[in-house]
């Protein structure tokens, strides 16, 4: 590893003179004051050093994804939105999509008892933990196996922004699930499962849980 001055240090223009008393001028390309070339003479060594370049307009994800939402929504600033979906039974599934403009954005999903109380998060049952989501940069898409019935809450959350309001694009959706896993849900919830389990040999504990979830 070079020891030294670094380059803010070094005078304008005389970098190429200071770069060779602490790298071998065999390893330096010409380019940065050694000796080194590519076979063919190049002195940048572009064999050896991508210098990398313009992105390429085909890598824009910006452009490429063209999402149709349902919902626009603006977060004030210090500020969150609650969004409530009632889960009528247990193994639905709850999806998500959402993009946010200019910014990161705070989401994650509690389970409540009653509609229409507005509840702070601490005061209802995390189920995912709120975290930033840069969904300025990629849009947000994500589900949740819903294991209880009740009122789930989508929460976007902007109270560590007090400068900037966010506006989110969002879609919401809850996919039913076939009768026969409710009723399997419905009877693994009857059953005394430390009873089953110690009623029956260790290597027939597999088999009973398997046969109970689905």
């Amino acid at each position: 590893m070079a020891k030294g001055p670094t380059p803010g240090q070094m005078r304008a223009g005389q970098w190429k003179q200071e770069l060779p008393k602490f790298i071998s001028p065999e390893q330096l390309p010409v380019e940065f004051g050694g000796t080194m070339t590519d076979p063919d003479g190049n002195p940048k060594c572009l064999t050896k050093i991508n210098y990398g370049g313009e992105v390429p307009k085909s890598y824009y994800l910006r452009n490429q994804v063209r999402m149709q939402y349902e919902h626009k929504m603006t977060v004030a600033r210090g500020s969150f939105v609650q969004l409530e979906n009632e889960i009528l039974f247990p193994g639905c599934v709850l999806r998500w999509q959402f993009a946010s403009h200019g910014a990161d954005i705070g989401f994650g999903v509690f389970l409540k008892t009653k509609t229409g109380e507005r509840k702070r998060a601490g005061e209802m049952v995390e189920v995912l933990p709120i975290r930033r989501y840069k969904a300025h940069l990629v849009p947000e898409d994500g589900s949740l196996a819903c294991l209880k019935a009740g009122i789930y809450v989508l929460r976007f959350d902007n109270t560590y922004n007090l400068v900037h309001s966010k506006h989110i694009n969002s879609t919401v959706e809850v996919l039913l699930t076939d009768q026969t896993f409710v009723k399997k849900t419905e009877s693994f919830q009857a059953v005394d499962l430390t009873q089953e389990l110690t009623s029956v040999g260790p290597s027939q504990n597999f088999h009973l849980c398997s046969s109970l979830l689905w």
